[in-house]
């Protein structure tokens, strides 16, 4: 039985479990098969209806489940998502700008985006969206994800069973190389997400040292790089800190003075954001720059004293 052949007799099942899986987390890309279901649909070997619904089915569940983790378990959640895929921390603060730019209908769009749909239901637990808006937009995202799939794949049915054909032919050496490029592919971005990982741990401060430097009068400038949309959510912060964001370095890098150490904190995974953020500050000539490591969570944990900010919104 070749492969086209075997799509078409067990696609709907294939293709239910390899998004359901791609929804709890795991790198597995379910848009192929997507578009393989276009082309069975175009050579009448699936119904319309089965190459909609069947996503919508997979998909939903998983979203759910991530969506209520986000709601009762918060940012938790990001940094155990953090295990499961390749960069889910820089993919979080896409989403929140998403969200910020957005709202509800950046559901719509998010499928398409390689992580945000892994980051995008927690999310929106964790920023309070209402579970009915969640789940209208989630299934009109799903439908328009597997629509758009489906309508590539009829629109290219012949070439795509032509390509199949090809790959049966080559048999196991087609598989073979194909194996080798995703496991080359996994391991080249997990090289250097390990490599900025442990550039990161070198470099923080912890919440003991910077308290205790502040204590002592030390002239040190603490930066609050958090989302607008965490801030909302979460508006405490260190005492004397400054906000700003990571996309707002270009012009108001001026704002941060270069004749002291420079402190960032944020509440996302692995203190990413802080990372960045020190990155491109060093690029502007700001070297005595360092990420707090916890961030804003550690200096809660160790019960320091906080400052809470007020008539936060999302425009701000």
């Amino acid at each position: 039985m070749n492969t086209f052949q075997f799509l078409a007799d067990h696609g709907a099942s294939v293709l239910f479990w390899v998004i359901f899986i791609e929804q709890i987390g795991f790198p597995i890309p379910a848009i192929p098969l997507l578009i393989a279901a276009g082309a069975l649909v175009a050579g009448g070997n699936m119904s319309l209806a089965t190459a909609l619904l069947v996503p919508v089915a997979a998909a939903l569940p998983p979203d759910l489940a991530w969506y209520y983790l986000g709601r009762y378990k918060g940012g938790k959640v990001l940094g155990f998502l953090c295990l499961l895929s390749l960069e889910p921390d820089s993919c979080v603060r896409d989403t929140e700008n998403m969200f910020h730019r957005y709202g509800p209908r950046g559901l719509l769009l998010a499928k398409f985006i390689p992580g945000f749909n892994t980051v995008a239901p927690p999310l929106a637990g964790i920023v309070g969206m209402a579970a009915a808006t969640f789940v209208l937009y989630d299934i009109g995202g799903t439908l328009i994800w597997a629509a758009v799939s489906a309508g590539v794949g009829a629109l290219f049915g012949n070439q795509l069973e032509q390509l199949v054909g090809l790959f049966d032919q080559a048999g196991g050496l087609m598989l073979t190389i194909l194996l080798l490029g995703l496991a080359g592919f996994i391991g080249y971005k997990f090289y250097h997400r390990q490599k900025f990982l442990r550039h990161l741990r070198m470099s923080r401060i912890s919440v003991d040292e910077l308290k205790q430097r502040l204590d002592a009068g030390e002239a040190i400038s603490v930066v609050d790089v958090r989302h607008p949309l965490s801030l909302q959510l979460d508006p405490d912060t260190i005492p004397g800190a400054i906000n700003f964001t990571l996309e707002e370095i270009e012009h108001r890098h001026q704002e941060i003075p270069r004749d002291r150490d420079i402190v960032l904190y944020c509440s996302c995974p692995n203190e990413v954001s802080s990372a960045r953020t020190a990155f491109l500050l060093k690029k502007k000539g700001i070297h005595r720059v360092r990420p707090l490591e916890g961030g804003l969570d550690a200096w809660r944990e160790r019960q320091f004293p906080v400052e809470r900010r007020v008539n936060i919104g999302l425009a701000e």
